[in-house]
């Protein structure tokens, strides 16, 4: 890859980390914005047995021909970096400032749904009926209270298999859906607990979900790819349930600092009108960032491999 391409993964990998540290906002949104979505989802697929045996023998050349090794280290380098950057900003300023930031993200999310409906637009019925049913079971999947799951190790593998899925589509929060599952809090006691095999089956399920459901995306997109974006675009709008700017706590958490923060909200409407003025222009910024991702991702694939 030219140098242009390598810094535009990485950026792209640093814009899905501080996407995926919001919750409600998905890293996949920015990966399909940016035009990596396919090339994401292939290269994950392309990991199997013989990838891992590969991996397990050393073989590094020859993996390095299979897998798109320099495409993972590149984005696995721009994530990360956001991740250790960026976390300790956004949970302050969901703190100080979370009209504007959901204002922004609601911008971002709202202008990567008229990108992708217009690069498959014009649609048919069925193209319209697909669009409907994925938003309205988004819509109504991001809006359930939180379950009371039980507390055995296969119901956080399968967490952690429903988790990862989340996170692969555009638009669904995957840490949003271990709160939903009531698994959030277990999992950072694990964390914090070090109980390594609480993790292990989590990180197992991780794995299983992510390669089992990246081949079933895959083949649809194809086999069926115009009616799945269609599809994905429609997760992304049922999502946008998720970032609306004005919400109500209804329970909080303590984070790893010892600060209260909300874990599960409500949308509500502000209590005046002309509220919505400045958090519009918070909704524009974030429209223009995706204009920006959405030139500069184009730019880039006009570059010499």
């Amino acid at each position: 890859m030219s140098l242009i391409r390598h810094l535009h993964i990485m950026l792209v990998g640093f814009l899905m980390g501080a996407a995926d540290l919001v919750p409600g906002v998905s890293g996949g949104t920015i990966a399909f914005i940016c035009g990596i979505y396919d090339r994401l989802i292939n290269g994950i697929k392309a990991f199997d047995l013989k990838a891992l045996r590969l991996v397990l023998r050393f073989e590094w050349s020859t993996l390095s021909r299979k897998l798109p090794l320099l495409f993972f280290l590149c984005l696995g380098s721009g994530l990360l970096a956001a991740v250790f950057s960026l976390s300790g900003l956004l949970s302050r300023l969901f703190i100080s400032h979370p009209i504007e930031l959901w204002s922004f993200f609601f911008g971002l999310v709202l202008a990567s749904i008229v990108l992708l409906a217009h690069d498959t637009w014009r649609w048919r019925p069925i193209d319209w009926l697909a669009f409907l049913g994925a938003g309205l079971i988004t819509f109504w999947l991001v809006g359930l209270p939180v379950m009371q799951t039980p507390p055995g190790l296969p119901y956080m593998f399968l967490a952690g298999a429903i988790a990862i899925c989340a996170m692969i589509l555009p638009g669904i929060s995957g840490s949003y859906l271990l709160v939903i599952m009531g698994k959030y809090h277990q999992v950072l006691e694990a964390v914090s607990n070090r109980d390594f095999l609480t993790l292990a089956v989590f990180i197992a399920g991780i794995a299983t979900g992510i390669l089992s459901f990246v081949r079933i995306v895959s083949w649809l997109l194809h086999h069926y790819r115009r009616v799945t974006l269609i599809t994905l675009t429609g997760i992304m709008a049922g999502a946008l349930r998720t970032v609306w700017p004005w919400k109500e706590t209804l329970s909080t958490r303590i984070n790893s600092k010892g600060v209260e923060v909300p874990l599960m909200q409500t949308n509500v409407m502000p209590a005046e009108l002309t509220a919505f003025v400045p958090a519009l222009l918070y909704v524009m910024a974030g429209a223009a960032v995706v204009l920006a991702i959405s030139r500069l991702a184009a730019a880039a694939n006009r570059q010499p491999a």
